[in-house]
């Protein structure tokens, strides 16, 4: 949904008052896109993964336990990072962004509700309560 012009407005005065306080945190916040970086970061987790691999193989043809225990590890650590950064590189980070998953819109409180399927994260919740409050 776009923003109105109010809301526009809004945002630049903010985006105006963060760099004229903090023009360093502005232009990192500015430069970054966190798909790319998280892609980036999933990308050398896979080359770990094979590498770990590759170094788990070696050091069992070798008979080095050492060496297999570290390949382990290194694979281990490539395949943390993967999963750490799956969401936020697919972009299902922004996807969860809209009001009730974009099944429309949002039923106040938790009636109707069977446990946990169709709760949206804190952060969402919160930030339809203050516009709730801010239409009012």
């Amino acid at each position: 949904m776009p923003l109105s012009e109010h809301e526009q407005r809004l945002l630049e005065q903010i985006e105006r008052a963060l760099v004229d306080d903090d023009p360093k945190f502005a232009s990192s916040v500015r430069t970054g896109d966190r798909r790319l970086k998280a892609r980036r970061k999933m990308q050398l987790g896979a080359v770990l993964v094979l590498v770990g691999l590759a170094v788990l193989v070696g050091g069992a043809v070798a008979r080095s336990v050492p060496l297999g225990v570290f390949g382990f590890l290194v694979a281990f650590g490539g395949v943390t990072l993967g999963v750490l950064n799956y969401k936020a590189a697919t972009g299902a980070v922004e996807a969860g962004s809209t009001p009730a998953g974009g099944r429309g819109p949002a039923a106040p409180g938790r009636a109707g509700r069977g446990g946990r399927v169709g709760r949206q994260p804190l952060k969402n919740r919160l930030e339809e309560r203050f516009r709730r409050r801010y239409d009012q």
